[in-house]
């Protein structure tokens, strides 16, 4: 199960927060942003049962982050923050299994956890992030640009990839998503980051986190490991 990448579509906050009971809940080993794409192998019959409502129903279901557990098997227990994903696209396997592309929507924070179904739900609540508090232009997207495309350039340099965004948000919202997509960082950090409560703060751990990156993708050629072809442990996530 791995995750992709996409320019955030959705602004990520609004004037509205909506009560949901019942979200179906699939706790995975990844952090779902607002408009980041993830692709995911459906295998397990309670995930499969999952999957088939959603679809009969063209209803969402929330991605958590595991705190304690696996994805396979026993249940395990989330983090209380989370995106929900609408599945884009499905193809259907012989034997009962699916392989769906799904894009995150919007965060929630759960209120409950419920166990009447083969698969985990809760009671929650979305949770808009709260609008930047200056006027628009916004001078740090300029910088979060910046940033970003040293992150990026430096990324592919130390892993031997090709990594490149042609086209970045202008609004800060999904700027900020984007960046928080992107970023490979252990899944902790990039759940605090989902956590936090406005689009400044987010703004500002992201650029944090990059700053923070982008120094020891610095220095990573230097490293004897990545001579080995090696990659370094602030870069796995």
């Amino acid at each position: 199960m791995s995750n992709a990448l996409a320019s955030p579509l959705d602004s990520g906050y609004n004037s509205s927060v909506t009560h949901i009971v019942g979200l179906p809940l699939f706790p995975l080993h990844t952090v779902l942003f607002p408009g980041q794409l993830l692709p995911l192998h459906i295998f397990e019959p309670r995930y499969r049962l999952m999957v088939t409502e959603c679809l009969a129903g063209q209803s969402t279901f929330g991605v958590v982050l595991i705190q304690e557990g696996a994805e396979v098997g026993d249940e395990a227990t989330p983090f209380d923050v989370g995106t929900t994903a609408r599945i884009e696209q499905v193809n259907r396997l012989d034997d009962g299994r699916f392989n769906i592309l799904c894009v995150g929507q919007a965060r929630f924070r759960v209120l409950s956890l419920r166990h009447n179904r083969p698969y985990l739900s809760g009671d929650v609540d979305l949770w808009p992030w709260e609008p930047p508090a200056q006027e628009q232009p916004d001078p740090r997207t300029a910088h979060v640009k910046s940033l970003l495309t040293t992150y990026l350039q430096r990324l592919a340099h130390a892993t031997g990839n090709t990594v490149q965004l042609d086209d970045m948000p202008d609004e800060p919202a999904p700027l900020a998503h984007l960046a928080a997509i992107v970023l490979q960082i252990p899944n902790q950090d990039k759940q605090a980051l989902l956590s936090l409560p406005t689009i400044d703060s987010l703004m500002t751990g992201c650029i944090e986190a990059l700053k923070r990156e982008n120094r020891a993708l610095a220095i990573a050629p230097a490293l004897p490991s990545l001579a080995q072809g090696d990659v370094p442990p602030f870069s796995l996530n």
